[in-house]
């Protein structure tokens, strides 16, 4: 089941001919509730982790577990970004508003890395 949370955002920008524009959106987040159980479940893991290093596990263990949080976390990454598009850029796409279509495009650069 898809848990909706709507965040209003307030953007200000600057029309070529110097005009200052501010404006509102309403972005409406479909996945807030999964991405929490997600993280919370992440955390946990973590903390496993930490307390197999504190007690001297074997570093090949370690690794492993450590590479189902960094596929995880991916995971989460994308359970955002999608999320994103289909909501906060679609609403980005039609009022024209070229920061929020820079800031994603920033996003997925680092998000690529």
């Amino acid at each position: 089941m898809e848990d909706a949370r709507e965040a209003v955002h307030t953007h200000t920008h600057v029309q070529p001919d110097g005009t200052v524009v501010t404006h509102s959106h309403t972005h409406t987040h479909t996945q807030t509730k999964a991405v929490l159980n997600r993280m919370a479940r992440l955390i946990g893991h973590l903390e496993s982790i930490k307390r197999m290093i504190e007690n001297g596990r074997d570093c090949s263990e370690v690794l492993v577990q450590l590479a189902a949080v960094d596929s995880a976390i991916k995971g989460v990454s994308r359970v955002i970004l999608k999320d994103h598009l289909e909501h906060c850029i679609i609403d980005a796409v039609q009022d024209g508003d070229k920061d929020a279509l820079e800031q994603v495009r920033h996003a997925i650069d680092q998000f690529m890395k």
